[in-house]
């Protein structure tokens, strides 16, 4: 892995900035790599200050597992709100149902807020200032407290685990 410098504080940043920037300019002309690796180091330097510090991944394989987890999640909840989308008698039973979170580091939380929305089906409407809990919007939820403990077990506690926290 490429360790930051004081140079270079985010440098998987800088590597994404000059591919897509080469992208952009459908060439590899020398002053299309000068340009994009100027502006791969300057942009993350000048915008290092409003970047929060990244909590490190302790057990990379639970990421990994993680990530099918929610893809499969994501295949099944899609075929889920097709149905209650498609129900002719429209029986949907939308509610808001706030989530306590146990969960502190906020990219934690929010990896956790952005795995609930990329869900077909679900919401994350807003999160507490204190961060305790999170507002989650559903499309149809039978029994909330099932729902929360799914919430728990499929996402919440893998992200606890991944990130030790």
């Amino acid at each position: 892995m490429i360790r930051p410098r004081k140079w270079l504080p985010m440098p998987l940043l800088s590597v994404l900035l000059l591919i897509v920037w080469l992208l952009l300019m459908n060439g590899v002309a020398l002053g299309h790599w000068l340009l994009g690796g100027f502006l791969a180091i300057v942009i993350p330097l000048i915008t290092k200050p409003f970047w929060e510090a990244q909590p490190r991944i302790k057990k990379p394989w639970l990421m990994v597992r993680y990530f099918f987890r929610v893809l499969l999640d994501i295949v099944v909840a899609n075929l889920e709100a097709s149905k209650v989308i498609l129900d002719p008698l429209g029986r949907a039973r939308p509610a808001f149902v706030e989530y306590p979170l146990e969960l502190q580091e906020n990219f934690a939380i929010t990896m956790l807020a952005s795995t609930i929305t990329l869900t077909p089906g679900t919401v994350s409407a807003h999160l507490r200032m204190d961060g305790t809990t999170l507002l989650i919007h559903v499309l149809d939820v039978d029994d909330i407290g099932d729902m929360k403990r799914h919430i728990h077990e499929r996402y919440e506690r893998p992200l606890k685990e991944i990130f030790e926290c």
